[in-house]
């Protein structure tokens, strides 16, 4: 895979929920630490993400936020 987004992190899918357009999809990246990403279930379905499956988390974005409390 090549791709030119610099953020990928390997995970695996935890949680796949379809819904009638989007799909929310769960990676766990290391023990108790997750990215939730809502695709087109269409997509969901093209790359057969499924519980278990290995799949990579790919963040592209211009800025990335700071924020504390």
């Amino acid at each position: 895979m090549k791709i030119s987004a610099r953020n990928t992190i390997k995970a695996t899918v935890k949680s796949v929920t379809l819904g009638a357009v989007n799909a929310e999809i769960i990676l766990e990246i290391a023990p108790n630490i997750e990215v939730v990403s809502t695709i087109t279930k269409s997509s969901a379905e093209t790359l057969g993400l499924a519980v278990g499956k290995e799949a990579y988390a790919v963040i592209k974005a211009s800025d990335v936020l700071i924020a504390i409390n």
